[in-house]
């Protein structure tokens, strides 16, 4: 298949995404909730192959964005999948994804109260048995530094660290993997951390 025909199928989706969908872990039927959408390049194949698909952000151009990749995509789903919420306060019903993504989010909690309940809300949505994956940056030494010298202190942006988000995800959940990836070249180490969860199916 040509390498721009893989990417106009799959647009920019993270690479862990696209090897659950290669490993058969994420498969047509099952309903992709992407908590933090952004612009919405997590969701592009979803949306080509008929999933259901629900995406929330608080910021109202983002949500438009992936407004816009529906009705190109998926014009049968209804404008009302895609919410201007944060996360602790989505408007689903409780249980309604098979998949919760929530990609570079987490980590920008403003302090413990809120990092649960952000926590909270991503797990409230996710059935029994449902997998949520997330990604968050590797917090270093030589990254905090760098980020000061440009004049940002990181830690003011980044309540939570990626050992704060795997601790609380191992506290609700069942461990899938949790995959920490190198940037290119690899000089500065770890780079970003993904989780894999699933939560415990109801007794």
């Amino acid at each position: 298949m040509p390498v721009s025909t893989i990417q106009e199928l799959f647009g920019q989706i993270d690479i862990y995404l696209f090897d659950q969908l290669l490993k058969g872990r994420i498969s047509p039927g099952m309903r992709i909730l992407d908590a933090g959408c952004g612009s919405g390049r997590n969701l592009v194949y979803f949306l080509r192959e008929g999933y259901g698909v629900y995406a929330v952000d608080p910021d109202v151009q983002a949500v438009e964005s992936v407004r816009a990749l529906a009705r190109m995509f998926a014009p049968a789903l209804p404008e009302s999948n895609f919410s201007v919420e944060a996360v602790e306060h989505m408007s689903f019903n409780d249980a309604c994804a098979d998949v919760v993504i929530c990609n570079t989010v987490l980590h920008f909690a403003r302090d413990d109260a809120h990092f649960e309940s952000m926590l909270h809300g991503a797990w409230r949505v996710l059935k029994p048995g449902g997998q949520v994956i997330y990604g968050v940056p590797i917090e270093r030494p030589l990254m905090v530094f760098m980020f000061r010298m440009l004049g940002c202190d990181i830690r003011k942006e980044h309540f939570s660290t990626e050992l704060d988000v795997s601790f609380a995800a191992q506290e609700r959940l069942q461990k899938v993997r949790v995959l920490q990836m190198r940037s290119r070249p690899p000089i500065f180490g770890p780079v970003y951390e993904v989780g894999h969860f699933l939560k415990h199916q109801s007794k």
